[in-house]
């Protein structure tokens, strides 16, 4: 259902080549003639598609909104089980999470919100929508009996400040091996603010 049209494909591209170009020369080096020369084509082009670097810019924010949400996508015909909450606080807390986005690029970006609103309103956009998505799953494991969170919204809230605060301290870890222990300490603490066995489910995943 709903096939891109040539101009959301294009666009698209364009999108995939600034964070590529992005990630490897950083933002403040990042121009539409280069992402234009990578992708073979005039700048011109480029600049059907978007006028100028900060449209590119925010488009890529708006994507990785999108790929962010894609792991609150309940299957079962929609019908929450535990095991989809411990799906989620399991990818939160993963390797494959960390890498949805670049943490150079994201905080690049997220610096710039000190000074552009719309950037800014962009961010709280992408937070507030991760935090709403976790409360409601959390909240239809209150309605089923699966869970006794007092408060959903504040526990969303808590896993998220644990999320934020442990990938911003270990960007800075080289040890690989304390990474991990950290990462499953954090991981832990937002099991306890869910007052949720982490072992509740046989097919859970570690995101390793």
């Amino acid at each position: 259902m709903g096939r891109k049209s040539l101009k959301e494909t294009r666009q698209l591209e364009i999108i995939n080549t600034f964070y590529k170009v992005a990630k490897k020369e950083g933002y403040e080096h990042t121009s539409i003639a280069k992402i234009a020369k990578v992708m073979d084509i005039n700048p011109s082009l480029v600049s059907h598609y978007f006028e100028t670097k900060e449209d590119l810019t925010y488009a890529l924010i708006d994507y990785i909104l999108e790929r962010y949400l894609l792991i609150f996508t309940i299957k079962n015909n929609g019908e929450v089980t535990l095991a989809d909450l411990q799906k989620t606080i399991e990818m939160l807390f993963s390797k494959k999470w960390n890498l949805l986005f670049d943490d150079g690029l994201f905080y690049a970006f997220y610096a710039l919100t000190f000074r552009e609103k719309k950037i800014q309103a962009k961010y709280k956009t992408i937070l507030d929508s991760l935090r709403v998505a976790l409360a409601e799953i959390i909240e239809q494991c209150n309605k089923k009996q699966l869970l006794n969170v007092a408060d959903p919204k504040t526990a969303a809230d808590l896993i998220f400040v644990l999320v934020d605060g442990a990938y911003f301290y270990l960007s800075l870890e080289n040890d690989k091996k304390a990474y991990g222990e950290r990462l499953e300490f954090y991981k832990n603490m937002a099991y306890q603010v869910l007052e949720m066995d982490a072992s509740i489910s046989s097919g859970s995943t570690t995101g390793s």
